[in-house]
């Protein structure tokens, strides 16, 4: 089974021969989301837009076959498509959602595509929760633990709320440019082993009030 773009397998590649105190992402997301609500108010689920970097998208693509040169349809990258859904899985779908400080767990990605625009490959998809939630607090979290991807949301329109209610309010906070401390930081965790949640401090928080 064809395997080209499981999130590790980049990283792993341009990391051969590094110290463990060489602690920093490998592959680097554009991303924008959209938080999904029910006619109840419900919340329903979070669809993301994550565009690669040019580097990671011309190795992805690497032995898949278009009728154009340089030109690929949802079509032709569609079985690529699916082995990013199916792999999203096994790190948590990089996203953590919490309800009036419950954990919410999400169900396999639907909806999913891949586009191909501008030499770069952008994955489409849509994370139905488990079960709808109506909360007063949402948070949504947007980080790889391991910091080998790092998501950074677009400067404009990085985030929307479709179908909410009227009265829920939004906040998006961006991570800390921290890269200095990172380094620092990822020598202490990597060396003595605990890297479990390192990226955690690179994390995009989405909050929603709804009174």
């Amino acid at each position: 089974m064809r395997r080209l773009l499981v999130w590790r397998l980049l990283a792993g590649a341009l990391a051969f021969g590094a110290t463990p105190a060489l602690a920093h992402p490998h592959v680097w997301i554009t991303a924008t989301s959209e938080l999904i609500y029910a006619p109840d108010g419900s919340v329903s689920g979070v669809r993301h837009a994550w565009t690669f970097d040019d580097m990671y998208s011309s190795y992805a693509l690497q032995g898949i076959e278009s009728k154009t040169k340089g030109v690929y349809s949802r079509e032709e990258l569609s079985s690529l498509a699916q082995t990013n859904a199916e792999s999203l899985k096994e790190f948590g779908f990089f996203t953590f959602a919490k309800a009036d400080g419950k954990k919410q767990k999400f169900e396999e990605p639907v909806d999913y595509y891949l586009e191909y625009k501008d030499a770069v490959l952008t994955l489409h998809f849509t994370l139905p929760l488990k079960t709808p939630v109506r909360s007063r607090e949402l948070v949504v979290e947007v980080f790889d633990p391991e910091f080998f991807i790092d998501f950074k949301f677009a400067e404009k329109d990085p985030v929307r709320l479709v179908g909410a209610p009227v009265t829920c309010q939004m906040k998006f906070q961006r991570p800390n440019d921290g890269t200095a401390n990172a380094q620092k930081l990822g020598e202490q965790n990597f060396l003595s082993g605990d890297n479990s949640n390192y990226g955690a401090m690179f994390a995009n928080k989405i909050m929603v009030d709804c009174p």
